[in-house]
């Protein structure tokens, strides 16, 4: 059988399931850290991006920052960072946090600034506070472009999610490890293959609802054109 086969297969063993260290209860361990370091990556980065997009202040410092911060290997991170915390969560979840910022930043930012600045003027012209601005009008308009850097932000954590198990016993990551240790080479593809279906079941999740972002509300109706059964204008 091919390895490709017996990683299937290894895969589809009852035995491998259930228990601390089965295939489950690794799935759950690699959605929670994802979500969890997703979650405080978005805490940070989309406010500030936010404001970085709506007032156009600190563009050029901040998204330097966040461009050094992305060239740092991950895995030298994660070493540096166990070596000063420690064996458990606290490191990888650190480094994997510093991870997604960059493109949540990026995502935020560039959001608010593709905001069309027509509507803006319009909203800022009847009235509107600058918070009503940010939150009726630049991000409804720009969640598409945030949602693509929540989406980017997300696969790029849950490919690298798997370092968690080179300081922790956590994830699926996990199976890379032990299968290398053993010379499993069927678990360690198993793990691989567990890994890209999760990446791409969460890219097909986030793609969807960044779609559903560009759709319309139900009832706009274009200025160009009368409602339905109106009659036409007469000039």
């Amino acid at each position: 059988m091919s390895l490709f086969g017996d990683a299937i297969a290894w895969i589809g063993d009852g035995s491998h399931w259930g228990g601390p260290g089965g295939i489950d209860a690794r799935l759950l361990q690699h959605l929670w850290i994802t979500f969890a370091a997703v979650l405080v990556a978005a805490v940070l980065a989309l406010p500030l991006g936010i404001v970085i997009g709506h007032t156009g202040r600190g563009r050029l410092l901040v998204v330097g920052l966040a461009g050094a911060v992305r060239a740092v290997p991950t895995l030298g991170l994660l070493t540096l960072l166990g070596l000063w915390l420690g064996i458990g969560i606290e490191a990888p979840l650190l480094a994997l946090v510093t991870l997604g910022f960059p493109s949540l930043l990026a995502g935020a930012y560039a959001g608010i600034e593709a905001a069309d600045r027509g509507a803006v003027d319009a909203a800022r012209a009847i009235g509107m506070s600058e918070w009503q601005l940010v939150t009726r009008v630049e991000i409804p308009l720009g969640a598409d472009v945030i949602l693509g850097g929540l989406r980017a932000a997300t696969l790029q954590i849950v490919a690298t999610a798997t370092l968690v198990a080179y300081i922790s016993d956590n994830g699926l990551g996990r199976y890379l490890f032990a299968g290398l240790k053993t010379r499993d080479y069927p678990q360690m593809l198993a793990g691989a293959i567990l890994v890209a279906l999760l990446a791409l079941l969460l890219d097909l999740a986030l793609g969807s609802l960044q779609r559903a972002s560009r759709r319309p509300p139900r009832g706009d109706v274009s200025p160009t054109r009368s409602p339905a059964g109106a009659a036409p204008s007469k000039g």
